[in-house]
């Protein structure tokens, strides 16, 4: 149903857009093409969206909101009457308004000052029945799990892969890639073959700086960003610099990512665990930790699927703004179905928010590719830590992933993936319901992947359940990989990268060992 600009004819709970946050339920009744184009005009004055950017197409805008493609049409119309925005044909509406600040170029940008590189100053019980003949002798799930069990997870032969942060490999966008590439390459002079500056290449900088302002909520300037190789550097980067600044002791949420803890307890002393309920992280939980910095997943916590809460929200600024640091890990953001947007803490808190994000999940891990946002007070010694780390990452993938992002073919890509991960997300709820009848399914709103509790009375832990599922060709992970303090056994479940028949086969290979192991869950 949609809402015209005069009279509401039925709204969505869950209208709502990643570009710059919009959300129709702010707008009065009968206000709606007002109410946008007062948004819009904002957000070019501001410099959210600088002279060159693309707005969104009427249609994609107008299915967002939830709202009659007039609506969209009008509030453009208006802008462009103002002389704020044009139409270019095929290249959609743009930005021309001469108020909107133009991109710095990188060489009138001041020098960084070079500084010293930083110095780091459940029970037991009956197991499922026996894995088949030819099973390696050495499982993944022996054992407490260390960084290595990854990797051996990941090469651990399966028919059906139901790992949580597996992202869709075989939707990564070949073709729309090779474009890019082509024109970067004709564009190249010589010189952008030699090393370049280590916090990234002016344009990937400019590009995430004008991403972030569009789908995130978050004002940033080029000079802001610092391009890494992903969240697992953009952890260890960090822990180096908190560490030299004294911070050696980050709280972390529970449960909560096992690998992301491994990552940041190489370089800090302790990860306190502080937990999380329906809300989000327990805010008084965390003051009686007495840790001054904590690393959150806000937009979609992993790997229960909350989101932090508005009064959590507030309570958790008021900590920061006492003093605490916030890691934002900005995981699983651009990837939700039944829920509005939530704007990252970042925008709210500058100064007391070290931001993290990568196009792992939106894109494809092996592109190693992410991005920091730092207090000013961190920025030059993080840029200093990565310099001396590896002098930058690889240029030409930069240069790569910024033209996607300004051409809006980035964009493109996640429209395509949101219906196909949905129909994912309906097999593998559905799955559940009928296989596991008295599982609880958590998180189901966004993300990749799914929680799944299981009640008392099962007759083996998950990490039995996930070693005999691996040796009958099905992987996933145990719940008690990713948790400390006391939680129910459960199953952190992926389902980006199987297709729908995958991943209801695989959950019914689930149901069958249970019911085998004696551990049939009551419906």
């Amino acid at each position: 149903m949609h809402r015209s600009n005069g009279r509401p004819i039925g709204r969505s709970t869950t209208g709502g857009a990643d570009f710059l946050q919009l959300d129709p339920g702010e707008a009065p009744v009968g206000g709606l093409a007002d109410w946008l184009a007062r948004r819009l005009r904002q957000a070019i004055t501001d410099g959210r969206l600088p002279a060159g950017s693309r707005l969104p197409a009427t249609r994609l805008l107008a299915a967002d909101l939830r709202v009659s493609r007039g609506v969209i049409t009008d509030a453009y119309r208006r802008l462009a009457e103002e002389g704020r925005v044009a139409g270019r044909g095929r290249g959609g509406t743009v930005v021309v308004d001469p108020l909107a600040p133009p991109p710095v170029p990188a060489r009138a940008r001041p020098a960084a000052p070079v500084r010293p590189p930083v110095s780091p100053s459940a029970r037991p019980s009956a197991r499922p029945p026996a894995p088949p003949a030819g099973t390696p002798p050495r499982s993944p799930f022996a054992g407490t799990p260390v960084p290595a069990t990854f990797d051996a997870l990941r090469a651990a032969p399966a028919a059906i892969d139901l790992s949580p942060g597996v992202p869709d490999l075989a939707a990564f966008p070949r073709a729309a890639w090779l474009r890019a590439e082509r024109a970067v390459l004709h564009d190249l002079a010589a010189r952008d073959f030699g090393y370049g500056d280590p916090r990234g290449t002016p344009a990937l900088r400019r590009a995430v700086a004008d991403w972030l302002g569009r789908n995130r909520g978050i004002r940033a300037d080029p000079g802001d960003v610092l391009v890494v190789a992903g969240a697992a550097q953009a952890l260890a980067l960090a822990g180096e610099v908190l560490r030299a600044d004294g911070l050696d002791v980050v709280a972390v949420e529970d449960p909560g990512s096992l690998g992301t803890r491994q990552h940041l307890g190489h370089r800090i002393t302790a990860t306190p665990p502080v937990p999380v309920d329906a809300e989000g992280i327990r805010v008084d939980a965390l003051r009686a930790t007495g840790a001054r910095a904590v690393l959150l997943t806000p937009a979609h916590q992993f790997p229960t699927g909350v989101v932090l809460g508005g009064a959590r929200r507030r309570e958790l600024l008021q900590w920061a703004a006492e003093g605490g640091l916030v890691i934002e890990d900005d995981y699983d953001a651009e990837h939700r179905y039944d829920r509005p947007p939530v704007p990252a803490l970042r925008g709210v808190l500058p100064e007391q928010v070290l931001y993290l994000g990568s196009v792992s999940k939106l894109l494809a891990p092996a592109l190693r590719t992410g991005w920091m946002l730092a207090p000013a007070r961190y920025r030059e010694f993080l840029a200093d830590a990565k310099r001396l780390d590896d002098l930058g990452n690889a240029a030409l993938p930069q240069l790569v992933l910024a033209r996607l992002m300004d051409s809006g073919a980035l964009e493109r890509h996640l429209r395509l993936l949101r219906p196909r991960h949905r129909r994912r997300r309906d097999a593998m709820t559905a799955a559940v319901a009928a296989h596991l009848p008295g599982a609880v399914v958590h998180g189901a709103a966004a993300g990749l992947h799914l929680m799944v509790t299981f009640p008392a009375g099962l007759t083996c832990t998950d990490t039995e359940l996930a070693e005999a599922a691996l040796a009958h060709g099905v992987k996933v992970q145990p719940l008690s990989w990713h948790a400390r303090l006391p939680h129910p056994p459960g199953l952190v479940l992926g389902y980006a990268a199987g297709a729908p028949g995958e991943i209801e086969e695989g959950v019914a290979v689930l149901g069958r060992l249970l019911r085998e192991a004696g551990g049939a869950l009551p419906g």
